[in-house]
């Protein structure tokens, strides 16, 4: 594939990327997948959301579970717990994410303006995990005043960490503004540890431009979210393929096998639709009509109000082609 050694990475994303939608992607494409992230202190707590957290079947192998946590005898110990409790191909550390109330507790991307805690934590889950890989996901730095991802990566590298993952955004810009692929090329040329690209990559074309900046693979995200037919898309690109894009009628075959999935897991109807409207939302992204459509989405509450809702879409869009899917206004 390219030059790139490692693949397409599915990003971790709390509230989206559970087992079922991880097992969709990776149909579609992904080669490595990522659990939610865990706190240190929710494993060790070992209750029941924990457990559906870090739960996986064996077709996602493949597949690490991602912690965050500040304190490196915690994150250490709460490591080894996983391993005991379901044997992962690998542990991720979280030192990017950017929301608050992860930051508050010092973890995430907190790390990233605190060097010497961050030697220690990924210095501390290595130890505690060998041989079992341990790999890592940064931002490139605090805000554009403080971009110090070669930096961090220096760090990484220096404990053991064995692959490293780089969002190409600070956490001061949170998801908005544009990721910086100079930097991510610039951490990749820095290390010898293999460097996965993550950020903007929303098609085929910015794929193979991404691609280009000498990572060992591409992670995505967001765009996943709405399309998981993108692993398909990038990997037809990469190869030199043709891809042809799924039909509407495909797209809905899809959102409705995730909400039976959602429903027989949680063996309660209303509440899996409840639960499914933010990704029903997601999927209707790039969509004609996706806004009248996401209206009607964010108040189903049944498999049989849904079936009405895409037999009408279907209706009224029949003669769109699926080619123009993310070109139509959102």
């Amino acid at each position: 594939m390219n030059a790139m050694t490692e693949g397409l990475f599915l990003a971790p994303m709390a509230g989206v990327t559970n087992s079922i939608f991880r097992r969709i992607c990776r149909e579609k494409g992904a080669d490595i997948l990522t659990t939610e992230f865990v706190s240190a202190d929710g494993i060790m707590h070992r209750n029941a959301r924990t457990r559906g957290y870090v739960a996986f079947t064996e077709e996602e192998r493949p597949i690490g579970v991602q912690l965050f946590g500040g304190d490196p005898e915690r994150l250490a110990e709460a490591s080894k717990q996983v391993i005991e409790w379901v044997n992962p191909n690998f542990i991720d550390i979280n030192f990017g994410c950017p929301v608050n109330k992860v930051v508050c507790r010092h973890g995430g991307s907190s790390l990233l303006r605190d060097a010497p805690q961050l030697e220690r934590v990924a210095t501390a889950v290595v130890k505690a995990c060998s041989p079992l890989p341990v790999t890592a996901k940064i931002r490139i730095g605090w805000d554009a005043t403080s971009v110090n991802a070669t930096h961090t990566a220096h760090i990484l590298e220096n404990t053991g960490i064995r692959r490293l993952a780089v969002h190409g955004r600070t956490k001061a810009q949170g998801y908005s503004g544009n990721a910086d692929w100079e930097v991510i090329a610039a951490v990749a040329a820095a290390v010898s540890i293999p460097v996965i690209g993550n950020g903007d990559i929303t098609d085929g074309a910015t794929a193979i431009q991404r691609a280009s900046s000498g990572v060992a693979g591409l992670m995505i995200g967001r765009a996943a979210m709405a399309n998981p037919w993108i692993f398909t898309e990038v990997k037809a690109a990469l190869t030199g393929q043709p891809f042809v894009p799924p039909t509407f009628e495909d797209r809905w075959n899809l959102v409705r096998r995730h909400c039976l999935e959602e429903i027989a897991t949680r063996g309660e109807e209303k509440m899996a639709m409840q639960v499914m409207r933010g990704r029903l939302m997601a999927y209707t992204r790039g969509m004609p009509g996706a806004r009248p459509l996401r209206g009607e989405l964010s108040t189903v509450a049944s498999l049989a109000q849904l079936d009405d809702l895409i037999a009408s879409h279907l209706a009224e869009h029949a003669h769109t082609s699926p080619e123009t899917y993310s070109a139509v206004s959102v």
